[in-house]
């Protein structure tokens, strides 16, 4: 039987009694419903392959495919599913297997750069370092509470651009020129505060600190008012750490959590498989 347990009241639940091989249209229901109460569930000792995950991944909505144009053919040939990305600091015959290594990841939303958001993230524990590479979730419903009236009623109207030239662990992406000024950064904008499209609960939607920018404002203007909205944004209180074990799966909901990685030595190994959920308007245009 399929049992969801509160980590905090409002916040994170451990899923008990599901074998997500083999996952019933009721437990999935049950789950689903879970994912968008609590905004982040656990699932411990699901030891799935690449094809299993993706399955189940792919009863929350389309999945995002891996960039093969950025792979030599090599490469390709080697990849098992190409809807499951491979983040690690392991390397093979003087090549990484996959992606963020083993950098501090700072705080952000998954994608939060590109117009359609993706509404979920499946992220599976393959091999654990003892120390180092746990993941923080931070609720955002929680941060929209926490912010001051005055503050909430300031920023109701206000957007912010989401850079796309750079990754969660700072680094630029392929293809993007450096910048030096935020306002240069390419990317989506979204409302500072959004509304949820499934529950209608209102949540911060900050994405990355780093090279954001509050269009209509002058950058000094624009910087002084994301650093007292980020001062709010991953409270003590309102935080959860995930201290992984081998066949760990992690679901969170991407329009409300933020969440980051600590670095961990190099000389361990991380491996993780994640399936990124992309928002079903991406699947109809």
């Amino acid at each position: 039987m399929t049992q969801i347990t509160p980590i905090n009241p409002t916040f994170v639940a451990d899923v008990n009694g599901v074998d997500l091989r083999n996952l019933t249209e009721d437990e999935f229901t049950r789950i689903y419903q879970a994912w968008l109460e609590f905004g982040v569930l656990r699932l411990r000792k699901q030891p799935l392959n690449e094809d299993e995950l993706q399955v189940f991944s792919a009863r929350f909505g389309p999945l995002e495919e891996i960039p093969m144009g950025r792979l030599p053919e090599a490469a390709r040939k080697k990849i098992k599913n190409r809807y499951v990305t491979q983040l690690s600091n392991i390397i093979v015959d003087g090549n990484p297997i996959g992606g963020l290594g083993n950098s501090e990841a700072a705080w952000h939303s998954d994608m939060t750069y590109v117009e359609n958001t993706p509404p979920a993230s499946v992220l599976l524990g393959i091999e654990i370092p003892e120390q180092g590479g746990d993941t923080y979730f931070a609720d955002q419903n929680a941060a929209h509470e926490a912010i001051p009236d005055e503050l909430r009623h300031r920023v109701k109207d206000f957007t912010i651009k989401h850079d796309a030239a750079h990754t969660s662990v700072g680094k630029l992406r392929p293809g993007f020129e450096p910048f030096e000024d935020p306002r240069e950064a390419p990317g989506a904008v979204h409302p500072i505060v959004m509304t949820h499209d499934e529950t209608g609960k209102h949540a911060l939607y900050l994405g990355r600190r780093e090279w954001a920018y509050i269009p209509g404002l002058s950058l000094e203007d624009s910087e002084a008012l994301l650093d007292e909205l980020w001062s709010y944004a991953a409270l003590e209180e309102n935080v959860w750490r995930q201290q992984w074990q081998p066949d760990d799966l992690i679901i969170w909901d991407n329009r409300r959590v933020l969440h980051r990685r600590d670095d961990f030595d190099q000389n361990a190994r991380r491996l993780m498989k994640r399936c990124q959920v992309l928002s079903r308007r991406d699947a109809s245009s």
